[in-house]
């Protein structure tokens, strides 16, 4: 079956979604250099489960019915409250609080600089 192979952030202020990423989860963003301003994203070692993404400069108002404005993704914390204040003490907002999902972990969504969704996942296989 497909699987994802790459993500994408769009943003109204590159420079900062990418110190949003950068402070909050150290993913590292290099310039691709191709025609128009892109940045490709490191998320951790390779060789290691996850997937690398792009960031970009959003081509529709997020209000806009056309075209991609966002795709909100879950990446793994370990430690759900931490990372959560973080982000909001880094310009997030919230998007829904702290849950639990049943064997799995803590779930919760942010906002970020950019007003992407932004999940953040503790895995805990107690969370009830």
């Amino acid at each position: 079956m497909p699987r994802v192979i790459h993500f994408e952030i769009h943003t109204d202020d590159p420079q900062r979604a990418i110190r949003f990423y950068t402070d909050l989860l150290g993913w590292e963003f290099t310039a691709y250099g191709g025609p128009m301003p892109y940045w490709l994203i490191k998320t951790g070692p390779d060789g290691t489960p996850g997937i690398n993404g792009g960031l970009l400069k959003r081509m529709h108002p997020v209000s806009g019915n056309d075209g991609v404005i966002a795709f909100d993704c879950t990446v793994d914390v370990d430690n759900l409250d931490n990372t959560f204040a973080r982000a909001l003490a880094l310009g997030a907002t919230l998007a829904l609080p702290k849950m639990p999902i049943p064997g799995v972990g803590w779930l919760a969504y942010v906002k970020d600089t950019e007003g992407n969704v932004l999940g953040l996942m503790q895995p805990d296989p107690a969370a009830k």
